[in-house]
């Protein structure tokens, strides 16, 4: 069978691999329209940051015998007739099995100035999405003083915080009332904002950006309430939308992402597609934890590894985890018809809330220092009981017990998923150093824990320090 991934993003390098590991005499065929192998996109804010090398943020998912590896080369269309895909060159690149994970691009709003008449961004103002746009922010910021950050979204806080990390003074505009509206309320925004500022962060909210005028050595953000806020460098994190064309033209079912059914196959069923370009049951997740589990699906299907395999949405966790910024979003937090328990001590940059309905948990929020946001993530992943939401919150059932989870691994329950990107869990853990391992970097290389956000870091570190003095006490 001949196997063609468009894509090399996280979620095609990950196809790959997990497809290499089932089949590894499979024909693969891969196009990547970046030249660069592929890269981890959640760590680029520590790229911006000067706290990683490109080296750090690089994947080292194996390519395999057999795989015909293309970086730098763009599809750019699809014949399905024929069964063929047609790169940039006009090369026809046939395929009994085609994955489409061509990802997503940067989102960027219609402000006058923002792109100039030619299709490209204004001078000094740089998107952020790819490697080559960081690069292009570093470049930038070596020259610049002041920097506005367009969005205070997820990506908009990550691009704040690294520049803010190069010595910048850096404004974020958001045209909404509070921060990442879409994962906190405003409640914890308000202690976000706190946060931003002692790390040297201003945030303007319900600052709508009308324009952008580059008309002199600094460019100047206007907004719509009159008010112009000069800048060295503006870097526009407004969100993502998925790349569709490639299956638009292909007749490819298309809404906000390509439509796919529970096998992950298009409205083409010998076209799959997976990752953020991918819209299952009227969702694009947009994280990498659903791509990569799509990708296993996937992976499972082409190779006939599992037949049935279908994918099954898990609860999404979104973390943004800077120096000084700790933060776990999860679930429902918008509806407070159930059981809601918050807690909130600005002056430390703490915030917690938890929504339960019938006993179970059904959304949180963790900013700062909370040191259950390990077991209320636990619990929210297996989708377990809370008997009192504010022993959760406050700790206090920790206080009752000589131990916690949090406190010795001995206690985390073999199931409890660790690092929620690979869904790796504390038993697979356990396993790989029965296995041989001997050391973190032996267990991330063994199940890819802390491959992906990063956040899960100290927790595999601390369960390889566990095993390592069972180990010794045996």
């Amino acid at each position: 069978m001949r196997l063609v991934v468009v894509g090399y993003g996280m979620a095609g390098a990950r196809l790959v691999s997990e497809v290499y590991g089932r089949a590894p005499d499979l024909d693969m065929t891969v196009l990547g329209a970046e030249p660069h192998r592929a890269y981890n996109r959640i760590l680029l804010s520590n790229l911006v940051a000067g706290k990683s090398a490109e080296a750090d943020v690089q994947l080292t998912e194996p390519a395999g015998r057999g795989v015909r590896l293309r970086l730098g080369v763009a599809a750019t269309g699809i014949d399905r007739d024929a069964r063929e895909v047609i790169d940039a060159g006009g090369e026809r690149v046939p395929y009994d099995r085609l994955v489409l994970a061509t990802g997503s691009q940067a989102a960027l709003p219609p402000i006058k100035g923002l792109i100039r008449d030619d299709g490209n961004l204004s001078e000094r103002v740089v998107a952020f999405r790819t490697l080559d746009d960081c690069r292009r922010i570093i470049t930038l910021a070596e020259s610049s003083r002041t920097a506005l950050v367009l969005g205070g979204g997820l990506l908009g806080l990550e691009a704040a915080r690294g520049l803010a990390a190069q010595g910048l003074d850096v404004t974020v505009l958001h045209a909404v009332g509070h921060l990442m509206e879409r994962q906190i309320d405003p409640p914890a925004s308000a202690v976000l904002t706190a946060t931003l500022a002692r790390l040297g962060i201003r945030v303007q909210l319900d600052a709508a950006t009308v324009a952008i005028d580059t008309s002199t050595d600094h460019l100047t953000a206007v907004l719509a309430d009159g008010r112009r806020l000069a800048a060295d460098l503006l870097v526009a994190a407004c969100g993502v939308r998925p790349c569709t064309g490639l299956a638009e033209q292909a007749g490819l079912a298309v809404d906000r992402g390509i439509v796919v059914d529970d096998r992950l196959r298009t409205s083409d069923p010998r076209v799959y597609a997976i990752g953020d370009c991918a819209q299952h049951d009227g969702i694009v997740a947009g994280l990498v934890a659903p791509a990569w589990d799509q990708a296993r699906v996937v992976a499972d299907l082409v190779t006939s590894t599992r037949p049935l395999a279908r994918y099954t949405p898990r609860p999404v966790v979104t973390r943004l985890k800077a120096n000084g910024i700790d933060l776990a979003a999860m679930g429902d937090t918008d509806q407070n018809d159930g059981e809601v328990v918050t807690f909130a001590d600005p002056a430390r940059g703490t915030y917690a809330k938890l929504v339960v309905r019938q006993d179970r948990l059904a959304g949180a929020i963790m900013l700062g220092d909370n040191p259950t946001v390990g077991t209320v993530i636990q619990i929210f992943d297996r989708g377990g009981r809370v008997a009192d939401p504010r022993n959760l919150l406050l700790g206090r059932a920790a206080a009752e017990r000589s131990t916690t989870s949090e406190v010795s691994p001995a206690l985390i329950p073999d199931a409890a998923v660790i690092c929620q990107c690979n869904t790796v869990t504390k038993g697979a853990l356990v396993r790989c150093w029965r296995n041989g391992a001997r050391s973190t970097s032996d267990l991330v290389a063994g199940t890819r824990a802390g491959t992906g956000c990063g956040t899960c870091a100290d927790a595999v570190e601390g369960i390889a320090g566990w095993l390592r003095r069972e180990e010794g006490a045996a």
